[in-house]
């Protein structure tokens, strides 16, 4: 593109033949022979979960701006919407597991708080890399056999996967998944300010619309996600403005109406508060 702004590629998913569950397990080795053109290492915007598990091997990755390195160990969990991109795999092996975002039901909170990625130790990775070889055999199975296929089982075979490589003691998800009304609330808030953070920039928006007051937002957001629920929404859209000026060839104007903002004054006021420097300024360092 224009300016040295990389463009984005949509990912949808799509499943291959007999994967058609809402999972997929396959591995870094497959992703490879599947794109000798190395697309991988350009920016992509995929509408499902990706979670990998590094074997073996060392690389490097890049997700909404922020590197990471990757060595045997490391787990990676790009959420839908993610943009990133796969700088360096060439010498990784292990598991990728792709997945629709309603496959995994009740782990709202536990998708937010987790990292893009981190680290397990040798006993937590092997255990894990366990896990996904069982839930490799069954969607193997699930593929080839289509009676013996139990897309619950697939599901629960993933939430075990997930579980035992999430940062922190095994049992953390479960008991925030069952944290009832806090969890639902803080979902209904989530959604709600994916679809409508270019129309509505208050909490007050979205406690009128979601039936709620202003405080149960900020406590149910608290508690999922570490921090209130105005910090949480002015995040998310400034995580956007970044992707529209580090990956459009909109001006800084453009990228305001975009993001609903009356004037570029305005936004350009938000984007120096949040990220200690104007819009303009952000992209320079992105080109």
């Amino acid at each position: 593109m224009e300016n040295g702004h990389s463009p984005v590629r949509q990912l949808r998913y799509l499943p291959a033949v007999g994967s058609s569950y809402g999972v997929e397990v396959m591995d870094f080795a497959a992703l490879r022979a599947m794109d000798p053109h190395r697309r991988r290492a350009l920016p992509q915007r995929p509408d499902f979960h990706v979670f990998a598990l590094v074997g073996s091997g060392a690389g490097s990755h890049e997700a909404d701006f922020r590197p990471y390195r990757l060595a045997q160990g490391s787990a990676v969990w790009i959420r839908p919407g993610m943009v990133h991109r796969w700088c360096d795999i060439d010498a990784c092996e292990g598991p990728l597991i792709l997945f629709r975002p309603a496959f995994l039901p009740g782990f709202t909170a536990a998708e937010t708080s987790a990292p893009v990625c981190w680290q397990l130790d040798g006993q937590r990775l092997d255990l894990a890399l366990f896990a996904a070889d069982h839930l490799g055999r069954e969607h193997r199975t699930a593929a080839r056999s289509p009676r013996l296929a139990s897309p619950p089982l697939l599901s629960h075979l993933l939430a075990a996967l997930i579980l035992r490589a999430l940062p922190g003691t095994p049992d953390r998800t479960g008991a925030t998944a069952a944290g009832g009304r806090s969890t639902e609330v803080f979902r209904a808030y989530r959604d709600a300010v994916e679809e409508h953070l270019t129309d509505w920039h208050h909490v007050a928006d979205y406690a009128r619309a979601l039936g709620y007051d202003v405080r149960t937002l900020t406590r149910a957001t608290r508690a999922a996600a570490g921090t209130g629920a105005k910090a949480f929404l002015d995040q998310r859209i400034l995580l956007e403005a970044k992707r529209l000026l580090a990956h459009t060839d909109l001006p800084v104007s453009g990228c305001a109406r975009r993001l609903g903002f009356r004037d570029v004054g305005n936004f350009t006021t938000f984007f120096r508060r949040q990220a200690g420097m104007p819009p303009a300024a952000w992209r320079a360092t992105r080109v």
